[in-house]
């Protein structure tokens, strides 16, 4: 029973840190029920992600701090997304006229979708580190982004980085709190589970057309599993730019929505 109520907690918890994302969804879902307007779908959605922003800061669901690094992020993730239109990896098909290089400016929200989920995980969930190599994690995280971005042109080390960040991470555990107990996990699964719920985001963003993949122009089909890996590496880009750090396993005070800290009895739990 214990079992279950943890559970419970853990999925609303999770929901809680997807809010943004999970809005950002919901607009995508909606916009293609939208009958035509003199607006093109892409410009509502850049304007829907402004406003997003706007609202969820006013809500508390981000801090001033976390809404510059969610910027952050999104002007990241534009970069890359101008990268990857230009070699063919996938486009935007649809009319706009806020576009950047084939890129609608929307686009950059996916990505700032995942920096909030990690900031907002960090606060809410109350996150701590042991045995992280900052800088290790860091340098690895700028050339899995940088290899990213090359191997269209050089030779593809992703495997390689892979190992290499694997390496790093090994003894390196997540902590967080559900209810009043402390659990733990290795940061590399982490990423792997991470990694999975954004491939899983991912065929769903595709299947309202918020991005079209070459083999998906003739109609949609399921995203390609290997795109798991890449957003299970792609990742420890997030985290390390989310300001993560090493530090102790002790809880700090419980944070709400709106930043108010409160103290909570824990319980240090290994799972």
């Amino acid at each position: 029973m214990r079992l279950l109520r943890q559970l419970a907690r853990f999925t609303w918890l999770q929901a809680r840190c997807c809010a943004f994302a999970v809005a950002l969804l919901g607009g995508m879902a909606a916009s293609t029920l939208l009958p035509p307007l003199p607006v093109a779908r892409y410009d509502l959605l850049l304007a829907y992600g402004v406003l997003l922003t706007g609202v969820g800061f006013l809500l508390g669901w981000e801090t001033r701090r976390e809404v510059a690094v969610v910027a952050f992020c999104h002007v990241l993730g534009l970069a890359f997304e101008v990268v990857k239109v230009h070699v063919g990896s996938w486009s935007y098909p649809e009319p706009g006229l806020a576009k950047l290089a084939g890129v609608p400016l929307y686009g950059g929200f996916m990505y700032a979708a995942v920096g909030s989920y990690v900031c907002r995980s960090w606060r809410l969930m109350r996150l701590s580190l042991t045995g992280y190599r900052p800088r290790a994690t860091a340098a690895l995280a700028v050339l899995l982004y940088a290899n990213f971005l090359s191997h269209h042109w050089i030779p593809d080390l992703r495997w390689p980085l892979a190992a290499l960040l694997l390496a790093v991470t090994a003894g390196t555990w997540v902590h967080y709190t559900i209810g009043a107990h402390r659990h733990r996990m290795p940061l590399a699964l982490s990423f792997t589970l991470i990694g999975f719920f954004l491939w899983v985001a991912e065929n769903m963003a595709t299947y309202l057309g918020a991005w079209t993949y070459p083999d998906q122009l003739d109609g949609w089909q399921p995203v390609a599993i290997g795109k798991w890996v890449s957003w299970a590496l792609l990742i420890s880009v997030t985290f390390v730019i989310c300001g993560t750090r090493a530090q102790t396993a002790t809880p700090p005070a419980e944070t709400s929505d709106r930043g108010r800290r409160t103290a909570v009895s824990t319980t240090t739990t290994a799972t």
